[in-house]
């Protein structure tokens, strides 16, 4: 058996005990928006993965468009926080936060007091809303950010990232993935601004990169990490645009030397087919380190990082039913595949921290 999935990985100034990834996953147990101890034990439970990339986490009360999602910009969040990740390294992990700000993809009745729902231009997302952890009825226009709302999401940004590091956090990542802000930024589809961030590539990738920059600035570039989903969602139009559109954020991503780029390929849950070339021209354009998540196997991950796809792999829906994942496929064992969706975004233990482990 090829042993690489299993081998230590320095990446960055982190070693890694393996190269398996724990992929974020939306669990709507943040009562409040608040990280508690259930949480902690749930992290906790998946340490024998080399990394552990957090569940979305809003930078500011106006990312905070689903509900029971964590925040990381108060103090009693980053309080919660903190116990989570010496909960996790007291178990041997790694863990870096992703920074998540729903933009368009939010509903009003999910963000509390005072906050709005925000997007790169007044244009709703197409589909049902979730309003609570149920679908409702269809997106509303986000209010078009004025020039003075980028530059105070960016800061927003900064700060977030600032205090995952006083939480503890070994790195964040952010969400530049599954039609969320930033996302909505670099889509034709969501961005139809005739300023210095709408048109042309350049443009569309401006308020991307210039968080990426601000956050790398603020923590370390060999903190911040990047997840991208081409062809993700709805939020794509030509093969053509799409690829020119990345083609030209890896390159401009290569100059500020950020510690990964987290691809995410979501076909394997019914999403849009990603076509390999596009794969393959992220791994031939990007520098540094590559995670690839979506619907791999023991078998497939291990193929791709031996062809040198990817440098780790990132596993979302099997370390649901399987906290003990990265143990379980290194020494053959049995792996649970009886989740239940029903739990998976409710806010109670069942069907979240209470998966057992394996008994030999």
């Amino acid at each position: 058996m090829n042993q690489k999935l299993f081998s230590p990985y320095r990446l960055g100034t982190l070693e890694l005990q393996n190269r398996i990834v724990m992929a974020p996953m939306t669990r709507n147990r943040a009562i409040g928006n608040l990280p508690n101890e259930l949480m902690a034990l749930y992290y906790q439970q998946r340490a024998g993965a080399g990394l552990i990339i957090t569940e979305g986490t809003a930078p500011s009360p106006n990312a905070l468009g689903y509900a029971n999602i964590p925040g990381i910009f108060s103090d009693a969040q980053v309080k919660g926080w903190r116990k989570i990740t010496s909960a996790v390294h007291a178990a041997g992990g790694k863990i870096m936060v992703q920074l998540m700000h729903t933009g368009r993809m939010g509903y009003p009745q999910n963000l509390p007091a005072g906050a709005e729902i925000i997007g790169a231009s007044a244009i709703a997302a197409q589909g049902k809303a979730i309003k609570n952890t149920q679908r409702a009825n269809g997106y509303i226009v986000p209010r078009e950010m004025t020039n003075a709302d980028i530059v105070n999401t960016r800061q927003e940004f900064v700060q977030a990232a600032r205090n995952a590091i006083e939480a503890g956090f070994d790195g964040v990542e952010l969400h530049g993935a599954n039609e969320h802000l930033i996302e909505q930024f670099l889509s034709p589809n969501s961005n139809r601004r005739t300023d210095q961030y709408g048109g042309c590539v350049e443009n569309r990738c401006r308020f991307a990169l210039g968080i990426v920059a601000a956050v790398g600035e603020a923590i370390g570039f060999d903190k911040v990490g990047i997840r991208l989903s081409p062809y993700g969602m709805n939020s794509w139009t030509s093969p053509q645009e799409t690829d020119s559109t990345y083609e030209y954020l890896i390159r401009e991503l290569n100059n500020l030397d950020i510690l990964y780029i987290h691809f995410a390929d979501h076909s394997a849950m019914g999403g849009n087919w990603v076509p390999p070339h596009t794969k393959v021209m992220i791994r031939k354009l990007f520098q540094g380190n590559i995670i690839h998540t979506g619907g791999f196997d023991l078998a497939s991950a291990q193929s791709a990082i031996e062809v040198g796809l990817a440098d780790l792999i990132g596993f979302g829906r099997l370390f649901i039913s399987n906290p003990d994942l990265a143990e379980r496929m290194k020494n053959g064992w049995e792996i649970n595949y009886d989740w239940d969706p029903t739990t998976f975004y409710s806010p109670v233990i069942n069907g979240y921290a209470d998966y057992p482990s394996y008994q030999i």
